[in-house]
């Protein structure tokens, strides 16, 4: 691997777990109908970014990650148009609140991929990525995601917050 690619994929790599950090951040304000602006802001940001540089790595046709960047595209994209465009309004309320779990959910899936892929100890357990430990460690984080989603869903209110109108501002 050239002395640039490896630069672009330790960006790409940071960009992603930034990304997850302020996800985690901003799914525990929904689990506490709190909005979190600023974390939003770094939240939805580094995912797009994460998922926008995906695809300029060399490209040797259709893979599993290029397959889920493109479907990834469409969660962020209601995500963005719940939070910002409709200001969290009616069904954008939980339209960006499930998108939102969905990219985060995404990132994730993609973290224990990677994992799995590069860490010698996981990959040594799991060298297929179609052995046991892999899938309960996918079905473990697909569950998990399931049951924050739904709470999230039903804890996260935005009638009683008052608007902001500056994206710095963090709750």
């Amino acid at each position: 691997m050239s002395t640039g690619l490896q630069i672009f994929t330790a960006v790409h790599t940071l960009i992603s777990l930034v990304a997850i950090v302020a996800g985690c951040v901003v799914m525990s304000g929904l689990i506490r109908s709190k909005r979190r602006d600023a974390w939003t802001a770094v939240f939805l940001g580094t995912a797009a970014a994460t998922t926008v540089t995906g695809f300029f790595f060399p490209f040797h046709g259709p893979t599993p990650a290029i397959i889920l960047g493109v479907i990834s595209l469409v969660p962020l994209t209601f995500a963005f148009l719940g939070r910002y465009r409709h200001r969290l309004a009616g069904a954008w309320r939980w339209i960006y609140v499930v998108s939102a779990c969905v990219v985060l959910y995404f990132s994730v899936f993609v973290l224990v991929v990677q994992s799995f892929q590069k860490v010698p100890g996981l990959h040594a357990l799991t060298p297929t990525e179609s052995e046991p430990p892999f899938k309960v460690t996918q079905l473990t984080v697909l569950i998990l995601f399931v049951v924050l989603t739904v709470v999230s869903t039903r804890n996260f209110h935005v009638e009683d917050q008052p608007s902001v109108s500056s994206v710095g501002t963090s709750r």
